[in-house]
């Protein structure tokens, strides 16, 4: 599912049987059959009251183009439930379970025009690292880290 361009269920398909998708959540966090281009990854979901409200996706390394543009953390919150303090909390909880896996210092990055975003990386310790640019007529990229 895609909320403003940013994929909600990681590869999740709408053919994809649910079984079958926690099933390759658990081989990726795990470490088994990863696609190209991935890395080991925790995914989970926020649900308040039995509402799912967000996600996170915690990778446990970084490659190329994670370390330049994506980072250790990757999370969202439904635009319905925004502006209540949901991201914070799921960031706080995404960097307990990134030092669990053995990340002690955790890269994060944003849309340099995603002032909330930015805020919420910022309440939750992280440090502007830089400025990357992605491509011609696309946002650049924050780069924080948070020890």
């Amino acid at each position: 599912m895609m909320v403003e361009g940013f994929e909600f269920g990681i590869g999740l398909k709408p053919e994809t049987p649910w079984n079958d998708y926690l099933e390759t959540l658990e081989q990726q966090r795990t470490g088994i059959n990863i696609p190209e281009g991935f890395v080991p990854a925790t995914f989970l979901v926020a649900d308040v009251d039995g509402e799912i409200i967000g996600r996170t996706s915690i990778r446990h390394t970084l490659n190329d183009y994670l370390a330049r543009y994506g980072g250790h953390i990757g999370y969202g919150v439904l635009p319905q439930h925004r502006r209540r303090g949901y991201a914070t909390e799921i960031l706080r909880q995404s960097l307990v379970v990134a030092r669990a896996v053995g990340v002690d210092q955790t890269l994060l990055t944003c849309d340099d025009d995603n002032i909330s975003s930015a805020a919420v990386i910022e309440t939750c310790g992280g440090r502007l690292d830089s400025l990357v640019d992605t491509a011609p007529g696309v946002q650049p990229r924050r780069r924080y880290w948070i020890d």
